[in-house]
This record gives structure tokens, sequence and C-alpha cells, in this order.
């Protein structure tokens, strides 16, 4: 009896020594895969969607590609009577990883700047950026306006007469006598009617417990203008500050901006530009026609032209772009100049293109007259080999050293 228990326990042990044997086969197994099929997203992922080659450079598309010799595709194809093709990039000449769409470009000329703008928006419709309480006439405060309206919701109507400023929106509400409001919002490019109901404030006005915005203001810099006038700037689009939403443009205007001083950038403190705009008409430099998220655009005037900081360059494409050393071009001092950086990193398809590549200001007179990138300097050509190649786009917050840009390129669209 004894014999037969030790077997049977012996032979216990053995299954459950297989099993286990079996378990980290499976986790061996699970973790290739895992590592394989991150990998394969990683190698996808750092292929653009879209590639610029010139007619005469068409290694070009090469210095992109072959960063990863794992990247393959077919080299045959000719650039030559083609304007736009597609090309199919494999693993190894075998598994699909992603099409690229080349576009055969010529050699572009822009004016880059770097000089300081003021900007005014307005906003299509009014913007709400939140919700909050009316104390009544009885001392209660309600929320008359909460989970009906989201901020960020555009007012386009109110009882079927279009909005076109708060002003009219607050004139409105004060004459409802507080009955019902019929208001028609866009959400997320939806339109969406709401209803709502306006209270007695004991201040004995009429309110709907809401907070909105209808304009926005600020500083920033000129990034270049081509020969027709048309401008690009900030590198990014203009967002409400309390909401992060893009505002949408009704209409804007670019004015000329006099920086009077810079609070310097620290850890966790970017720094600001800090400057004046005068609103006067002889002040106007152009139109803000597109707000966008790879930046403002419009047009100025050959005659407002004059006033600015403009240095005709070839525009530089994403495979021009190297790490290492570079300048950007912007304004401290009341003088713009060019200023030392390093581009430390580059993201070749990056989902956000205001995040293309990392940059470090190692100019010793930046840093000790700014600390490096602060608010405002949004949109500073960054120069590599003669070239404009992108702009800068924002600071890190911890280290006001370093912050990202965007490919010229891009601005370009």
């Amino acid at each position: 009896m004894v014999y037969l228990f030790l077997f049977l326990k012996g032979c216990d042990i053995l299954h459950r020594k297989r099993n286990y044997r079996r378990f980290l086969l499976v986790l061996l197994l699970l973790n290739i895969i895992g590592i394989g099929v991150y990998s394969y997203i990683s190698i996808r992922d750092s292929i653009p969607d879209d590639v610029r080659i010139r007619a005469e450079e068409q290694d070009g598309l090469a210095s992109i590609l072959e960063q990863n010799p794992l990247i393959t595709y077919d080299d045959s194809l000719s650039v030559a009577g083609n304007k736009t093709y597609t090309i199919e990039c494999r693993l190894c000449h075998v598994m699909p990883l992603k099409k690229v769409k080349v576009q055969i470009v010529e050699d572009t000329w822009v004016a880059a700047s770097g000089t300081p703008i003021g900007l005014y928006m307005e906003t299509e419709g009014v913007m709400i950026i939140g919700s909050g309480d009316v104390v009544s006439t009885d001392g209660i405060a309600y929320q008359p306006a909460e989970h009906i309206v989201q901020a960020g919701d555009y007012i386009l109507k109110a009882n079927g007469t279009d909005i076109t400023n708060k002003n009219q929106l607050i004139s409105m509400i004060h004459d409802s006598n507080g009955e019902t409001m019929e208001l028609l919002v866009d959400r997320n490019g939806e339109e969406i009617p709401l209803s709502l109901t306006p209270l007695l404030g004991e201040d004995n006005s009429y309110k709907l417990g809401i907070w909105v915005r209808d304009n926005t203001q600020g500083i920033g810099t000129l990034t270049y203008v081509d020969a027709h006038g048309n401008y690009g700037a900030l590198g990014h689009g203009i967002s409400d500050v309390d909401t992060g939403e893009l505002l949408k443009l009704d209409r804007g205007e670019l004015y000329q901006a006099e920086i009077l001083s810079v609070m310097k950038g620290s850890k966790g403190n970017p720094g600001e530009l800090s400057g004046v705009i005068n609103y006067q008409k002889s002040n106007q430099l152009g139109s803000i026609d597109i707000n966008s998220e790879k930046g403002i655009f419009g047009t100025i005037p050959a005659e407002s032209r004059e006033s600015l900081h403009l240095v005709p360059m070839e525009v530089g494409l994403k495979q021009d772009v190297t790490t290492g050393s570079a300048k950007i071009l912007t304004t401290v001092k009341g003088e713009t100049k060019e200023f030392d950086i390093e581009i430390t990193e580059i993201f070749w398809d990056q989902a956000d293109t205001n995040k293309a590549f990392s940059i470090q200001v190692t100019d010793p007179d930046l840093l000790e007259y700014s600390g490096g990138i602060v608010q405002g300097m949004s949109g500073s050509p960054v120069i590599q080999n003669g070239k404009i190649i992108g702009a800068v786009t924002h600071v890190f917050v911890q280290d006001a050293t370093k912050g990202y840009g965007i490919f010229i390129e891009n601005m370009l669209e």
C-alpha cells in the first residue's frame, strides 16, 4: 500500500511539472506574439502616410522609408511625368505595412519671419465655456443649464434668431421675461436644439446660468509669408483657454505687436512674452481666414509687409530635416535674429502634427534672456542648412529649454 501511495504521488508530481512546463511554454509564446505585434505596429507607425519629394531628388523617398532596414518597397518606380502615386511598404518584402502617398513637388520659396504679431479673433456663434449657479430671488442657487449644455457648444440661434455675439445673447435673455428659450447649438459638428428657461436672479435680471465667450486675443509669432501675401503663423491653432477646444473662426485680424518684456521660463513655468497690441486700423497687418490645428492662416497686403522682418528661404521637406544643430528665428529685445538650437528627435508620422520633432535651445544669449522657449514664441521659424523646415509650437512645462516643432510642409498644405 505504501509503495502504491508513493507511486501515485510521484505520478502526480510529474503531472504537475508537465502542466507547469506547458504553462511556461504558453506564456513564452504569448510574449513572443506580443513583442511581434508591438514591433509590427511600431514599424508601421514610423512610416509617414504621405511623402513629398522633388523630381530631381528621387533618393528623398529612401531617406525616410529606409530609416529601418526591415522596411522594403518597390524602388523601381520613376517619378518622371507623375505628380502623385502610391507605393506599398512591406516588412521584409513579405508582410504589408502601409500604403504611402508620394507627391512630386517643385522647389518652393517663402519669406521666413519671426516677427511678433497681435491676434484678434471672433468666434462663429457664441461659445459656451461652462455652466454655473443662478442665485434666484428666493435666495436659493439653481443651475438651469446643468446637464443640458456642454462646454464647447456654440450657440448659433436663439428663438430662431442668428446669434453673432454675447451681448446680443445677453440682451435676448434679459428680454425673455422668464419664458423658455429655444437654442440651436453646434456640438462637435452636429446641430442640436436645446430648451433653457431663464431664472430671475437676485439682481433682478434674467440669467441662463451659462458662461460664454465670443472672441479671443493674444500675441504669437509670424512664421512665413509667400510671394502672394499668404501667411502662416503659430504652428498650432487657437484654442479656448477653458475648454481646450479649437475655436471656430468667424473673422479675425492680424495686428502689429510690441514686446515690452519677457517673463523668463523656469521649471514648471514656461514663461511668456508680454507686450501690447494697438487695435487701430493703421496697425492692422492683415486678416485671419483659417484657424486650424496646423496654425492660423490668412493674407497680408503688400503695403503691410514692408514693416515685417522677412528673409527669403527655400522650403525644406521632411526628409531634409536631421537631428543636430539648427536655428530659430525669433524676436527678443526688439530685434529679430537667429538663435542656436538642437533638433534632438524626429517623429516621422506623429499623430499630433504639432509635435513632429523635438528641439532644445542651446544659445547662451536666448537662455540668459528668456530661459529658452516662452509662450508667444509659437510660430518662430526653425531653420536648418539655410532652409526653413518648421516652426516652434510647444514648450516643455518642466523644462523651458525644450519644446516641439511642426514641419513647414504641413503648414503649407
